[in-house]
């Protein structure tokens, strides 16, 4: 098959006193609020032409079709299909998750004193008949009486919140549409707190619900780039109500034994301050980097005074130390911290102040913190797991610092960490900073020659890339590639300021590192020029078309996932789902002419090139909120009128689902077995 040629169709585009011409702005459907919701009301000529990518991609990939399969049962063969969560105490009932063998998602149970199971919610019979079905969260009332749980089955991220009464299994008439995930009882258990998305499709509200009464509304966010959310406190007294951008937040606390009352707000919001709270005693704990405390503090405050004049430092800031996290028990303050690139657990005996860390050996590791149900308790539960340790699940004792194993991840097929190398390495970049680089590969590799090589990059929204266990990767890996990870700018890994100089108008620093980190790999022997697959998706599927126009000849392949390759465009469109309260990070190039320049001169499909480019493999998703399918179309389409040498240059387009692709755990295997026999076929 011939590639499929998008029409042109250029539209004249006007700001800050330049001209800019984009002939597939027609491939943004005017109707795609209703469209994510229900794709076939897509019009006639999108359709057609994301169709016919389909088509060509499958063609081009028919070849690898043996290959796909292989992958998709060694990637399945390393699951565990009966495999269930560690049951997680709360009164006289444990929670867990569990999932029957060959069916696609899980199943939220309890078991009572006497082990007798209780299915709470089924999503496999959730699913049946649905060409999509996601469960957001599954929560039970504090007097265990009901369950709510929230379901997507469109993929657009638009969750209905549902009743359930697990002694009958039956659910209660009150259901309500188009909310987020997430929802918090108050102690009476028969009334929740849920954020309700507005006409486009943003999370601006709280509403309250009593169960057979009707809802009303408890906050309302005025500021379009702000998103809301309600979460519990620990101690189960409050439920705080978060109002946050990517770098502002405010808090507000709502009496989870009396919802009628009015809010306390913490602190009024103050640009780029951030913070969270959590209750123990009548006093709040607060996670902040106000005051210049750039890798954050903990700060205590009463509750009947919690502005920032009385805060006041248990655990001050420390530079280069990043307190990611917090948790709070009735005894303990526990924080998850990263420094040197690396996490670590630190828990603090209250009120005696008393500190200890919970030690690790590996070179490279992941940790995290469950949050359990009890307040009460000595018992913190947390994972650790390497790039070549598969996952592992602990219970530790804090009083007495001792851990005990409860679950490590089986992996079916087998599977000797022995057999693998865990490294790290560090790029020196264009200003002299130093990546860090996560590696895995063979025990037996060859030192002496190149390997090829996967990258993985992301770099946005100061999120980090754990060094965790991945079963897939271990496909590429045992077939001979280096799996390395680029923990580049805009993440924290380097702590705050490692985010702080990988965004606005620090944002090229991100694609620097990811280049450095592929050119040292080339100069210590590990992979060679032209040999590396480059891998990111959503944020980071920009940082793929950035390095595709800026280094392409350091790259065999790129593989990216619902790419954010339309900056420019996008964040100059206030209809668009995140639009808004994407400015902090990117800029606002609307009203803020260096913010304009800026983002153009990067944004990867403004700044397509006629140069070689690597092969392309993009995904998209018709339902995705977060970045939308023209995007990803848009720019495979510019890719091919520019593009020398005749490079692959694909484009699958989910057309029924949103930005994580397919819910099911085994469907999923398909999409990523297509993107690795992709990039296997190119070193064959």
């Amino acid at each position: 098959m011939r590639p499929p040629r998008a029409e042109r169709r250029p539209k004249e585009v006007r700001q800050h006193g330049e001209v800019r011409r984009d002939p597939y702005a027609w491939l943004r459907a005017d109707n795609w609020r209703e469209a994510m919701r229900d794709p076939s009301l897509l019009p006639d000529d999108i359709r057609s032409h994301l169709e016919a990518e389909n088509a060509y991609a499958e063609a081009v990939l028919a070849p690898l079709a043996d290959l796909r399969t292989t992958l998709v049962a060694e990637m399945r063969g390393r699951i565990r299909e009966d495999d269930s969560s560690v049951p997680e105490p709360d009164g006289r009932f444990s929670y867990y998750v569990r999932y029957e063998e060959g069916a696609e998602h899980p199943i939220h149970c309890r078991r009572d004193p006497e082990g007798t199971e209780t299915v709470l919610v089924d999503g496999n019979r959730l699913a049946k008949g649905e060409d999509y079905c996601r469960i957001g969260q599954v929560t039970h009332s504090p007097d265990h009486m009901l369950i709510a749980y929230t379901i997507d089955l469109e993929g657009s991220e638009c969750f209905t919140l549902a009743f359930r009464d697990p002694a009958t299994g039956e659910d209660l008439p009150d259901r309500v549409e188009r909310i987020g995930p997430r929802v918090a009882w108050a102690n009476d258990s028969a009334t929740v707190l849920y954020t309700v998305l507005d006409e486009d499709f943003r999370p601006r509200s709280v509403h309250r619900l009593t169960i057979g009464g009707s809802s009303e509304p408890v906050y309302e966010e005025g500021d379009a780039g702000f998103f809301v959310g309600v979460r519990k406190t620990e101690s189960g007294r409050f439920i705080a109500i978060d109002a946050h951008d990517h770098t502002t937040s405010e808090v507000h606390l709502a009496d989870a034994d009396d919802l009628s009352g009015p809010l306390l707000a913490v602190a009024a919001r103050r640009g780029d301050v951030e913070y969270s709270v959590a209750e123990r005693d009548g006093r709040l704990l607060i996670l902040t980097n106000a005051d210049g405390a750039e890798d954050f503090r903990i700060a205590e405050a009463p509750l009947e005074a919690p502005e920032p004049g009385n805060w006041h430092d248990i655990v001050p800031h420390r530079p280069g130390c990043l307190i990611v996290s917090l948790l709070a028990f009735r005894d303990w303050t526990v924080r998850l911290e990263r420094e040197d690139g690396l996490p670590r657990i630190v828990v603090r005996a209250e009120p005696s102040g008393e500190e200890h860390e919970i030690a690790f050996d590996e070179e490279a590791y992941s940790l995290g913190v469950v949050p359990g149900f009890e307040f009460a308790t000595d018992r913190l539960r947390f994972t650790y797991a390497s790039p070549a340790t598969p996952l592992r699940v602990y219970d530790y004792d804090m009083r007495r610092r001792t851990r005990v194993l409860m679950k490590e991840q089986q992996v079916p097929s087998g599977h000797n960490p022995a057999d693998y190398r865990v490294r790290r390495l560090f790029a020196e970049t264009h200003d002299g900073e130093r990546v860090p680089i996560t590696l895995l590969h063979r025990a037996d590799r060859d030192p002496g020659r190149p390997s090829p090589c996967l990258l993985y990059g992301y770099g946005a929204y100061g999120i980090s890339m754990p060094a965790g266990f991945s079963t897939q990767c271990l496909s590429l890996v045992d077939r001979g590639f280096i799996h390395a990870t680029a923990h580049v700018r805009g993440g924290t890994e380097g702590g705050y300021r490692w985010y702080r100089t990988g965004r606005m108008e620090h944002k090229t620093n991100t694609f620097d590192d990811f280049v450095a980190a592929g050119r040292h790999l080339v100069r210590e022997g590990f992979a060679e020029a032209g040999g590396i697959v480059a891998h990111g998706g959503s944020a980071g599927g920009m940082l793929m078309g950035a390095v595709a126009n800026r280094a392409p000849s350091l790259f065999r392949a790129i593989l990216a996932e619902v790419p954010f390759v339309d900056v420019l465009n996008t964040m100059s469109d206030t209809s668009l789902p995140l639009t808004p309260p994407e400015w902090p990070e990117w800029g606002n190039p609307i009203e803020d002419g260096e913010a304009y320049r800026r983002i153009a001169a990067y944004s990867p499909y403004d700044n397509v090139a006629v140069q070689r480019y690597p092969h392309v493999l993009a995904t998209a998703g018709v339902s995705d909120p977060r970045v939308t399918y023209w995007e990803p179309a848009k720019w495979i389409a510019a890719l091919r009128e520019a593009a020398l040498g005749d490079p692959t240059l694909l484009l699958v387009t989910n057309m029924s689902a949103g930005h994580g692709g397919a819910a099911g755990r085994f469907e999923t295997l398909d999409e990523r077995a297509r993107l690795y026999a992709f990039a296997l076929s190119l070193f064959s």
